[in-house]
């Protein structure tokens, strides 16, 4: 076997710095990879102490090109994608009940039609859903569908209360889960906010560490439920078949002394209480990337299994506490589930097993979220809807940004709703019945449009979906106004001007740094060495180049891209606009830009020691100060890391926006 030559050094004239090890690994002619060393090279003491603890905590960081590693299967997608729907039926039916036993047990009947409306409402999104992961593939679910076919208006909206629902999945899912805990553990009541906030913590941990790993960690408690919950339905329906059903007697205190009245608006509430039921089926939509190919059938397949999974729960459940008469707990301290099972089969190591993977599965379920938001926070940074830092990824491969404003968000409404599952109700169902509504108005549009097979029973469908989520939406609003969803209706409005605000600003950012097509930058003027980042050829850049030139005609140009496919793609435009100037492009796989710059100045300087290397770094300085936070200050953060290295001068050439 024949030993392949190792590649010649090239000259430093040639633009070529000598290798530090294995900092960069040289592909071919001026273009370069980052290796994991690279990160760690140019880190002090500190630096190299914190980077150890993330190690420690999170993982090694991944490559980008691991990300299909990252893939889940169908099991693993129903865990993280579907505990959230999934996790609903542990407590959709107590707040039925809770809200009907205001007009006393004798109306606790209502509960099982009640909950057969719900899951028709429930068959008809989830078929919706189907159709938008059809037609849109990539992902994207509510916000997608209804800026493409209604508008940026209504993208916006649906944003927003999808953001605002999955913010509340998390507050619930704790809350309901803390609620489970106690109900084995009464001792722990006074303590709840505490082990929410804890709990709310260890899952953002979790996630930090990647979708896969989270998967992994979490996928446990979502099959040992629905073992437990379907067993203990499977010997409640074998009891009443025999005819060995137990008696049920309520404590004298859990029942109201005087009841109210049963009324339409009475049980309208009992209906909104209960559709807490459909949230969660739009996160399969929202995050078909996730799953391994083919990603719209296994999609499809999670998302039919989810909503099978529930149906059978829900309908279960609400069978039985009508039957018995079942009477929540005024206190909250003891779950709906709780009271079944110590009637079925006791207190004894069942009912720890059963109300334990309960509370795990309701605070799993809060991993939904953790997978949705960022990603559509993503979604929305990449069509400059939100701020670009929720679009970048962190060592993990995750939406490190999103997943931490949603952990800090959830911690507040915990928080000031003092763990109430009953508090937080109101405010969960009204965001996912707007977003429903929109999808489905949405869907009518692109059937019309496209007019594939089927497109008219597609749209009835959609048609007949639109009506009854936005009823329910509209009941929401009413009869929940004064419990809580006014504050939903504040607070989307605030988040899409917020949006637009943000949009309006990259818009105007966009068109006042574009070049021209066929702009050619300035040409050289006198001698010096120079090193000038480059990460987008706009007015920033050719200002900056402009004053490079006029001290050296010997200038490298450096560009760092996430991928060998991005890389080329900026040389061939570099090409285009920028002739006769060298440029290096290094491929940072970790997505890290600061590491691989520093390395390859480094490198220069080691091999010209007596020579001064002047960085040049462009950058635009907003008109508002607000506008600041909505860019990722590379600039700020090459200049700061650069301040303390030998025989490095550094020249920021500001380029003031005037819009």
């Amino acid at each position: 076997m024949v030993k392949k030559a190792e590649p010649k050094p090239i000259a430093p004239d040639r633009q070529r710095p000598p290798q530090r090890g294995r900092l960069l690994q040289q592909l071919s002619f001026g273009v370069f990879r980052a290796t994991e060393e690279t990160l760690a090279a140019v880190e002090g003491d500190l630096g190299r102490t914190f980077r150890w603890l993330r190690r420690r905590v999170f993982g090694v960081p991944l490559t980008t090109a691991q990300e299909a590693q990252e893939r889940l299967t169908k099991v693993k997608g129903l865990a993280v994608l579907g505990s959230d729907n999934l996790s609903s039926s542990a407590y959709a039916t107590e707040e039925i009940v809770r809200v009907l036993a205001l007009a006393g047990a004798g109306v606790f009947s209502l509960t099982l039609p009640i909950s057969f409306v719900l899951v028709a409402v429930l068959t008809i999104v989830v078929l919706s859903y189907h159709q938008v992961i059809r037609a849109y593939p990539g992902g994207g679910g509510s916000f997608l569908v209804s800026r493409v076919n209604l508008g940026d208006k209504a993208g916006m909206l649906a944003a927003a209360a999808l953001m605002i629902d999955y913010v509340l999945t998390v507050a619930v899912s704790v809350a309901a889960g803390v609620q489970a805990l106690t109900s084995v553990f009464p001792e722990l009541f006074p303590f709840r906010l505490v082990i929410a906030t804890g709990a709310i913590i260890l899952l953002a941990l979790g996630n930090l560490r990647g979708i896969r790993e989270a998967a992994s960690l979490f996928i446990l408690p979502v099959y040992v439920y629905l073992v437990g919950i379907l067993g203990l339905l499977g010997y409640a329906f074998f009891r009443l078949a025999t005819g060995s059903l137990p008696e049920l007697t309520p404590p004298p205190d859990w029942t109201p002394a005087i009841a109210g009245p049963l009324s339409l608006m009475l049980i309208l509430r009992a209906f909104s209480s209960g559709a807490v039921a459909l949230t969660g089926v739009e996160a399969i939509s929202d995050g078909v990337g996730v799953f391994k190919p083919s990603e719209p059938r296994n999609a499809r397949i999670t998302l039919t299994l989810m909503a099978l999974f529930f149906a059978a729960i829900f309908l279960g459940l609400s069978f039985f506490a009508g039957h018995f008469g079942l009477v929540p707990d005024p206190s909250e301290k003891e779950t709906l589930i709780s009271q079944l099972v110590r009637l079925l089969v006791g207190p004894g190591w069942f009912h720890v097993v059963v109300q334990l993977a309960a509370a795990t599965l309701l605070l799993v379920a809060a991993n939904t979220a953790f997978t949705g938001f960022p990603r559509l926070a993503y979604i929305l940074a990449s069509e400059d809807f939100m701020p670009h830092q929720f679009a970048g990824r962190g060592e993990r491969l995750v939406f490190t940004t999103g997943i931490l404003v949603l952990a800090g968000l959830a911690i507040f409404f915990v928080i000031a709703f003092q763990g109430s599952v009953t508090a937080l109700i109101p405010l969960y169902t009204l965001g996912v019945f707007v977003a429903f509504t929109l999808t489905q108005l949405g869907m009518i549009s692109h059937s019309r449009k496209v007019r594939q097979r089927g497109w008219r029973l597609a749209m009835s469908l959609n048609g007949v979906g639109a009506v009854v989520t936005g009823v329910i939406a509209v009941e929401a609003i009413t009869v929940k106004f004064v419990h809580g969803a006014w504050l939903v209706l504040v607070f989307m409005p605030l988040l899409v001007l917020m949006m637009r605000a943000i949009r309006g600003h990259y818009t105007r950012l966009k068109r006042e740094l574009a070049l021209a097509p066929g702009d050619l930058l300035p040409k050289p003027a006198r001698p010096q060495l120079v090193v000038m980042p480059v990460a987008t050829m706009n007015k920033p850049f050719a200002e900056g180049l402009t004053y490079a030139r006029s001290l050296s005609p010997n200038i490298t140009c450096i560009h760092v891209a996430e991928t060998m496919a991005a890389a080329e793609e900026f040389r061939r435009q570099w090409e285009q606009q920028a002739t006769g100037i060298p440029l290096v492009t290094i491929e940072s796989p970790y997505r890290n830009f600061l590491s691989p710059m520093l390395a390859y100045i480094d490198s220069i300087v080691q091999s010209a020691p007596e020579t001064i290397v002047t960085v040049v770094i462009p950058e635009f300085v907003p008109k508002r100060w607000w506008e600041h936070f909505l860019h990722r200050q590379s600039a700020l953060r090459l200049k700061m890391a650069l301040l303390a290295r030998p025989n490095v001068v550094v020249v920021d050439i500001p380029y003031l926006v005037k819009t």
